[in-house]
């Protein structure tokens, strides 16, 4: 079968603040909170899914909530997470975080493609991309941003190693990714990142791997990115992939059931941990779309200890 990725399925990063990363994701940002739930293998914790207004595959930001101390930024790890928007949209974006009291930048060309950097309360750098293709948009008719400036999804994913060879050997030979262009971390650096494209092509399918040796080692913590999940459409597809990557002896979860996915967990040579997850069956396994992220959520297999979970939870 024909082992392409399709792009990124969602990207899990960290709060210790989840009223206001909520305030933050769903009305500055206009994203829809398209599920809560829990971390499922830490229940004291609240795992937060924003997405467009269907909750698409490849739409999602996702927020573990732990009572933890700021991040370090270093390498081995995911250092930005871009989405995507219409490219004419990028001046009212701008315009729009600074009247929040967001920290945004100027548009500039990165990578060959107009964008907006910023960064959320705690740190978590973000960006904002002009998507290079039409795209098939999913407004949410609630959010705070027009239909026409919203959010369409994740974009170009930028992560740092110390030394690009060991990931580049993971990325193409076992995720057949293609080495598509290189462009420098900055003006003034000599370092460079590369960037790599899944079977679809474009923004939403673009893993940037900047090369930075002398940056010191990141540290887990708020603003921080846990992991990054890519998509396969169906359970045979996960299947495959399970086995592609014990084929190439490296370690790994195996199949881990999610309720509203079905993941392979694995860490790249880098350090960075990645996630290959299924489309199907999609959040609305267990709610209707139109009340998506109104109430807590469990998997069947949490659903007899819904009340001590729900006792262990802040209120939200």
């Amino acid at each position: 079968m024909d082992l392409s990725l399709g792009g990124f399925h969602h990207l899990t990063a960290i709060t210790a603040n989840a009223s206001g990363n909520l305030d933050f994701y769903t009305r500055v940002l206009g994203l829809r909170l398209v599920k809560k739930t829990v971390n499922q293998d830490d229940t004291t914790a609240y795992h937060l899914f924003y997405g467009d207004g269907d909750a698409t595959p490849g739409s999602d930001i996702t927020f573990f909530d732990w009572p933890v101390g700021p991040a370090r930024r270093g390498t081995h790890s995911v250092v930005r997470t871009g989405f995507r928007v219409d490219g004419e949209s990028l001046g009212w974006w701008r315009d729009h975080l600074r009247a929040a009291g967001v920290k945004a930048g100027d548009v500039v060309e990165v990578g060959g493609r107009p964008t907006l950097a910023f960064e959320d309360p705690e740190g978590q750098r973000l960006s904002l991309v002009a998507n290079g293709a039409p795209a098939d948009a999913h407004p949410w008719a609630k959010s705070t941003v027009p239909a026409e400036h919203q959010i369409l999804g994740l974009g170009p994913i930028t992560m740092s190693v110390p030394k690009l060879e060991p990931t580049e050997t993971v990325l193409t030979r076992v995720m057949n990714m293609k080495k598509i262009a290189e462009y420098p971390v900055n003006a003034i650096s000599t370092n460079q990142v590369h960037v790599f494209e899944m079977g679809p092509g474009g923004p939403a399918a673009e893993l940037h791997v900047a090369v930075e040796p002398d940056m010191p080692v990141a540290r887990e913590g708020a603003g921080a990115v846990h992991h990054v999940a890519f998509r396969t459409p169906d359970y045979e597809g996960l299947a495959a992939w399970t086995e592609r990557v014990r084929g190439f002896r490296i370690p790994s979860s195996g199949e881990v059931e999610r309720f509203y996915f079905r993941s392979l967990y694995f860490r790249e040579p880098g350090g960075v941990l990645f996630e290959i997850a299924t489309d199907i069956p999609g959040f609305t396994a267990d709610e209707p779309l139109a009340t998506l992220g109104e109430k807590l959520s469990l998997p069947p297999f949490l659903e007899g200890r819904r009340g001590s979970i729900e006792a262990n939870l802040k209120p939200l």
